[in-house]
């Protein structure tokens, strides 16, 4: 029987969120944004945290308040927006240790560790060259 481990959505939610408060720059509720994501008011605003405190997002209480963009959508790249979140596990590969004399096991440890390093330096890069305001523009090109 195949496990599966439950994927970390939350880069892809909250590029969700992003790309609404970027092409539609108005004040979005949580419980809206929680609405678009078929999530709960309480997670949005968890999510929401580490970009508020990076300086991406703002939000205002009261009536006409809600989450709004408060940067340039031009210099935040999706990178910038992976590191605010805090993810820490990009995979969910790892390696054992369950021998650490045995020289097998340090093969495969070495090859898969060089790998996942490799493969994560890519994702890198690329997640660094694209920013909220080339979502925005891909957006807009496939709702037309």
């Amino acid at each position: 029987m195949r496990c599966f481990l439950r994927s970390d959505t939350r880069l892809s939610r909250v590029l969700h969120v992003l790309i609404h408060l970027t092409c539609d720059p108005k004040n979005y509720t949580s419980q809206q944004l929680a609405e678009m994501l078929d999530t709960n008011a309480v997670l949005v605003r968890r999510s929401m945290a580490g970009l508020r405190e990076a300086g991406y997002v703002r939000s205002e209480k009261g009536h006409n308040g809600g989450w709004s963009l408060c940067c340039d959508p031009e210099k935040v790249t999706l990178l910038d927006v992976y590191q605010a979140l805090g993810i820490n596990n990009l995979y969910n590969l790892g390696i054992s240790a369950d021998n650490q004399h045995c020289l097998i096991e340090k093969a495969v440890n070495d090859e898969l560790d060089s790998a996942l390093k490799e493969a994560e330096l890519l994702l890198m890069r690329k997640l660094n060259s694209l920013t909220l305001a080339h979502l925005c523009k891909k957006f807009k090109e496939i709702s037309q």
